[in-house]
Parts: structure tokens; C-alpha cells; sequence
């Protein structure tokens, strides 16, 4: 069916109203004059005025101009294993210059949060090449795992190098799905060039949503992304790190659109149900019984005013199964990654370690670790206050340790094996006792 002229226009919302028949979340072509069509989503119907999300903006749009055609379909995305080496941008549509996806198959980017009477538990680990995450918070392949950031620390630089240091033990096959919301084009040139030249960019899906694309573009992107991944996985037989940054861009285009609603907010003006809008997306991560492949989340998300309480890392943390925290204070004594290992943690990390999948010392080798770099940050704490000269000598021992900690495991350029990670946490260990 199709409607000429609207009722109302409110930001990205247009309202038309006389709708005999509109389902929720329908596709609708939106036309006015020259102006080029766009595509919009139904996302309220009340009586007979159907509320539409236009996702390239209401600009230019007049209330007796326009058209609009309402589908009958639903959001959808062309899937084949072709997808693999392509860019998109934050609505599926190819920005690589290669053309257009020939598509096996259309399928809905609503997606369902996995039943748990399907889900096979999470084990073995996927190797990030990092040794404070390879060590201390393992990346589970089934896993969901976010990274804690805050402005002008080095997440995207992390990111793009997990992203193609990331692999699997075994010969089964391994793909990249990775989706940047509201970036900048040289973020985008970064993450690009950082695929190409580490010769990844063949098992690599990009979703690109920019800084100047409408907001209202970004609610679609993860979705676009995790239907891709759910393909490779369910479908193809691929192992799937899906990489999502960054989540604060997405959680505010959630609330501009509430807001523009007109529903009630909830802290911090983020809408009531953004718990729930958050779990839809994170909790479409984990291993299918009778399934070969397994989608394996990290979400990476800055946190506004560098509050781990402000609610979109607070909810996050709720759903997902452990946080990985960047720490500014490390940044500033140029140690990359500056991963803080004691607030992060990987909950299903002790399940996929061990004699079965890494070797059976890693555990204690972790464990130790942890409570070594504790009493680092005790005796920082009494240096601080009568000086580093007059400390025991056991207490000098641990700072001394501290240091060797961050500049030798912590602060690397190489990509390192578990191997080499877990030699490296012994050789410091020894060297703590020893001395």
C-alpha cells in the first residue's frame, strides 16, 4: 500500500496517518519529489498513524510531498559466504566499490538471543595475541566479552590488532565480523588499511556506519553484523569474533530516538528498556547444538566521564560474561595495551583454559599473577604516603616487580603465542621469589 503525505514530521520520525494495514518493525520506500528515496522502519502503530524511523534522515522531507510505501517485508540482509573480504556500510550496502552482493538467501536482521536449552557451553579459547588477555581474562570462544574504554585511549588501534591477531587452534575455519558505529572517515581508513596489510581482510565482514551517517542508522548496524555472523556460523561452519565499537554511539542513537518519541527516560535519559535492547544484541553470541561454527562477542564501548557505574557499561556488564578495563593512568606511562588486570576479568576463563586447551600450569600461573600485582598496587598505595625510600625491603621487591609487570608482559608490539605469554609470566614470577 501506498500513502501520500504526512501527518507530522519530528526529527527522524515521520507519522502517517489513515494506515488501513502496517505491521511493527515493517520496511517502508520513502519518496519526495527529487529528493532520493529512502527506506524507513515502522516502530509504533497507534490506531491508524503508523510512526516510521527514516534511517537516512527526515531532511528535505515535506508533509504533502511525500510518499510512502509501505512493503510488507521486513528489514533484511543478502547472505553468502562471498560476504567475506567485502565492506558495507551501516545498512548492508557494499562501499567497497565491488558492486552488489549476490545473495543466496534474505534473512531478517531481528534475530532471536540463542534458547538456552540450545546452547553448548563455552570452551577452549580464541587466541588474541595479547598476553594480558591471553593470560589473565581468556577470550572463550562462545564468549561475550567487552572491553571498558574512555575517550583518547587507544580501543580502536586494540580493536583493529585483535581483529587480526585473533585465531583458533585446530584447522577449523575462523572469520572476523566487524561493525564500527558513528566513527570518523580516518578511523575508518585505519581500521581498513590495518586488514589489509596484515593480509586478514579476506576472512574479514565490514560494517562501517560514519560520524555523518544519521543516527538512526546505528540501531540497525550490530544487527546488520550479527545476522552476517550467524550465517558464517550456523550456516558456514566458521568460528566468528564479532567486534562491535563503539556501543556508546549505539546506546546514544537509542536515546535521541526515544527522546524524540517522547517516552519517558530512565537514568542518565537513556530509555527504560535499553537493559533489554542491550541483551538482544550481546546475547545473540554462543555455540548452537548440532552446529558447527560459535559467534564470539566483544563489544567495545567508552565510558562517558570515565564512569564504569554510568549505565551503558553498567548494564553491559550485567549481560555479558566478564570486562576487559582500559586504564588512562597506564596510557600515560605509554604501556599498550593499557589493559588494568585487576578490575578485568573473563568469567568463563577457567573453564577454557587448562591441561585441555592451553597447558595445565596456566591456572596457577594466572592466579599468581593476580595476587603478585595486587600487593603492587598495596605498596604504591603506602609508597605514596612515606615515601618509596623508606619501604621494606620485601615492599621493594614488589614495586620493583610492578614495573617489570607493565613494561615486559603488559606493553608489547609483537604478536605473542601462549607460549611465549605464559614463559614470560614465569620468568617474572621467578624472579619476584628470587630476589
Amino acid at each position: 500500500m501506498e500513502y501520500f503525505g504526512l501527518s507530522e514530521i519530528r526529527s527522524n520520525l515521520v507519522f502517517v496517518s489513515g494506515v488501513g494495514e502496517a505491521a511493527f518493525d515493517e520496511i517502508v520506500e520513502i519518496k519526495a519529489g527529487e529528493v532520493k528515496s529512502r527506506i524507513g522502519r515502522v516502530i509504533q502503530i497507534d490506531g491508524d498513524v503508523a510512526v516510521i524511523l527514516v534511517f537516512e534522515g527526515a531532511r528535505e522531507l515535506t508533509l504533502e510531498k511525500t510518499s510512502v510505501k509501505f512493503t510488507g517485508r521486513l528489514l533484511e540482509i543478502g547472505l553468502t559466504e562471498e560476504i567475506l573480504g567485502r565492506e558495507f556500510d551501516g545498512l548492508s550496502r557494499p562501499r567497497d566499490g565491488l558492486g552488489r552482493v549476490f545473495a543466496k538467501e534474505y534473512r531478517e536482521i531481528s534475530g532471536v538471543a540463542l534458547n538456552p536449552v540450545e546452547r553448548i557451553y563455552p570452551r577452549n579459547y580464541i587466541h588474541t595475541g595479547f598476553s594480558a588477555i591471553d593470560c589473565l581474562a581468556t577470550l572463550i570462544r562462545g564468549q561475550k566479552l567487552p572491553i571498558f574504554s574512555c575517550d583518547g585511549l587507544p580501543h580502536d588501534k586494540l580493536a583493529a590488532q585483535i581483529a587480526t591477531q585473533a585465531k583458533i587452534s585446530g584447522d577449523e575455519k575462523f572469520a572476523v565480523v566487524f561493525a564500527a558505529m558513528g566513527i570518523g572517515h580516518d578511523a575508518a581508513e585505519f581500521f581498513r588499511r590495518t586488514f589489509i596489510e596484515s593480509g586478514q581482510y579476506e576472512r574479514t565482514v565490514m560494517f562501517l556506519n560514519m560520524a555523518n551517517d544519521p543516527p538512526t542508522e546505528r540501531v540497525a548496524t550490530p544487527r546488520f553484523a550479527l545476522t552476517a555472523a550467524e550465517y558464517l556460523a550456523y550456516d558456514c561452519g566458521y568460528h566468528v569474533l564479532v567486534i562491535l565499537t563503539d556501543m556508546t554511539a549505539y546506546a546514544e542513537a537509542l536515546r535521541e530516538i526515544s527522546s524524540v518519541r517522547g517516552e519517558i527516560p530512565g537514568r542518565k535519559g537513556f530509555p527504560g528498556y535499553m537493559y533489554s535492547d542491550l541483551a538482544s544484541l550481546y546475547e545473540r553470541a554462543g555455540i548452537r547444538k548440532g552446529k558447527a561454527g560459535s559467534i564470539t562477542q566483544i563489544p567495545i564501548l567508552t565510558m562517558p566521564g570515565e564512569d564504569i557505574t554510568h549505565p551503558i557499561p553498567d548494564l553491559t556488564g550485567y549481560i555479558t560474561e566478564g570486562q576487559i578495563v582500559l586504564d588512562r593512568a597506564l596510557h600515560l606511562k605509554g604501556i599498550f595495551p593499557p589493559i588494568n588486570v585487576l578490575p578485568s576479568l573473563s568469567r568463563l576463563m577457567k573453564d577454557g583454559i587448562g591441561e585441555n586447551f592451553t597447558t595445565k600450569e596456566h591456572p596457577a600461573i594466572a592466579a599468581k599473577l593476580f595476587a603478585a600485582y595486587a600487593g603492587v598496587g598495596d605498596v604504591r598505595s603506602l609508597a605514596s604516603v612515606i615515601g618509596e625510600e623508606d619501604l621494606a625491603e620485601t615492599d621493594k621487591i614488589f614495586l620493583k616487580f610492578g614495573r617489570r609487570f607493565e613494561e615486559e608482559f603488559l606493553h608489547q608490539n609483537e604478536n605473542r603465542t601462549m607460549v611465549q605469554t605464559l614463559e614470560l609470566a614465569q620468568r617474572l614470577l621467578q624472579c619476584q621469589t628470587s630476589a
